[in-house]
Parts: C-alpha cells; structure tokens; sequence
C-alpha cells in the first residue's frame, strides 16, 4: 500500500484547472520528484495534500487515512511536513528559535504546566531544545543557531525551512524548491542531506526546477502539465520521454 495517494485529485480557481484527475502514488522511503513548466499546478499539489487548499473533487489518502478536506494542522499531526516557495521563518527570530516553534505541536504538557513552568513542562522543553540541536547539526547549521534568521544568505534559510518542517517528526516531507538560490556547492550539500533524511525512514516529494538536483536524487519521478500528468517514471525514462521534453526538458535547453 502506498504511503500517500491521490485518486482522481482536481482543483480548479474559477474556469482554470490547475490539477485535473490526478493519480499520485508515494511510497515509503522514496524521493518522488515532482517536476513541469511554470504554472502546471505542482506547487498546487502540495497546497491540497498539506491541506492549505481543498480539492474541488477526489480524495487524499495518507497512511491508509482519507485525509481529504482536513485542516493543515491536522495534517501536520498525522505526520506530513512541508517547506514553502517563499520564506516563511521567523526573520526577527534566531535560527534556533525558528525550529524551536516548529515543535508547538509536540508539547504534551498542557498550557497551563507550560505557563506555570511546572518540573515536566520544563523537563519537556528542555528534551525538545535538545532535539531542535540535534536537528541544525545534522543539516550542519549549528553554528548559525544564534543568528537571525533575516540575516541568513537565502540558500540557508531554504536549509533552515526544511530544519522547521524537520520538527514535526514527518513520515512524508514536501520540498517545495529546496535548492533554489543555492550556489553548486551548497546545492550538493542538501541533495546528500535530502538522502539522508529519506534514508532514515522518512518519504520525501521534491518540487524543484533544477534538473541536476532532480535527476541526481529522484527515485521516481512525476511530470505535470497543465495539472495533468504527462509522465512517470525512473529519471533515466522521463529524461529520453520525448512528451516531457517537448513540454519541458526541451525548453530548459532553450
């Protein structure tokens, strides 16, 4: 059983379709690239996976679950995390601090122990201040924790977005664009991280417009265009698929 399926997903705005009858499979431990022009709806997808949009018909199922029309937090809790296109940190706030709240909903204390600063609610806190460390070491900005996150070149904010969603222990992670703005360097460095996050038992969807990035770490990979799917296959099949090349790839060489 997949992990997470889309069956027969549409969303439309008004006489647009942005997805139209969409199939999607993820498994566990697979990185699924999403990959099509400007405007295929991929970005789309992954507002009315994570909740942010509901369809306009179809179902999402995640972990055996019809998770269709549920509130984002509620999707966040049954295990899906997500980064976004644009920044959404915290830019006043420390490095830490931005993945110290990405935790809120791993409080098991409840609000009055947390107000009251009770002996487990500050045991809690400092468990979780723990992990917020372990997680900017392994995506290797521990030495950034004490900066403000505004202050940060874009390329480890992107890093710091995925620490965020990082927090919300996920079983599936949508990246929407992780590389982006990033120098070749810094791109190789999260593609490895990217590996290892998936190699620890965690499932990831990749939107992403490098196509270096994509062939390079997709297990799978799936082509939208105009919110249809044009494509699916291993990354070696949809680079010599001559629809996607005619509707994408081709235009990346343009």
């Amino acid at each position: 059983m997949a992990l997470l399926e889309a069956r027969n997903l549409s969303k439309h705005f008004g006489g647009l379709a942005a997805i139209s009858g969409l199939d999607l499979d993820v498994f566990d431990d697979e990185i699924l690239g999403l990959i099509g022009p400007n405007g295929a709806g991929k970005t789309t997808l992954f507002n009315v996976i994570s909740g942010f949009y509901p369809p306009t018909s179809g179902r999402v199922i995640f972990q055996g679950e019809d998770i269709t029309g549920l509130r984002p937090d509620q999707i966040v809790q049954k295990g899906l995390g997500r980064t976004f296109q644009a920044s959404t940190l915290f830019t006043k706030s420390t490095v830490f601090d931005n993945v110290f709240i990405g935790f809120h909903k791993n409080y098991e204390s409840g609000i009055l122990k947390q107000f009251l600063h009770t002996a487990v609610a500050r045991k809690e806190e400092e468990a979780i201040k723990q992990k917020v460390v372990e997680i900017l070491e392994f995506m290797g900005l521990a030495s950034l924790k004490d900066q403000l996150a505004g202050d940060l070149p874009h390329g480890h904010q992107r890093a710091v977005g995925i620490c965020v969603a990082l927090a919300v222990n996920p079983k599936l992670l949508l990246l929407d664009e992780p590389v982006t703005g990033m120098n070749p360097q810094e791109t190789l460095t999260t593609m490895n991280l990217i590996r290892q996050i998936r190699d620890q038992g965690t499932a990831i969807i990749v939107v992403e417009h490098d196509m270096r990035a994509v062939m390079g770490i997709c297990d799978r990979i799936v082509v939208l265009n105009y919110g249809k799917k044009i494509a699916e296959g291993l990354p070696k099949e949809i680079r010599e698929n001559k629809d996607v090349i005619e509707a994408y790839l081709g235009r990346e060489e343009a």
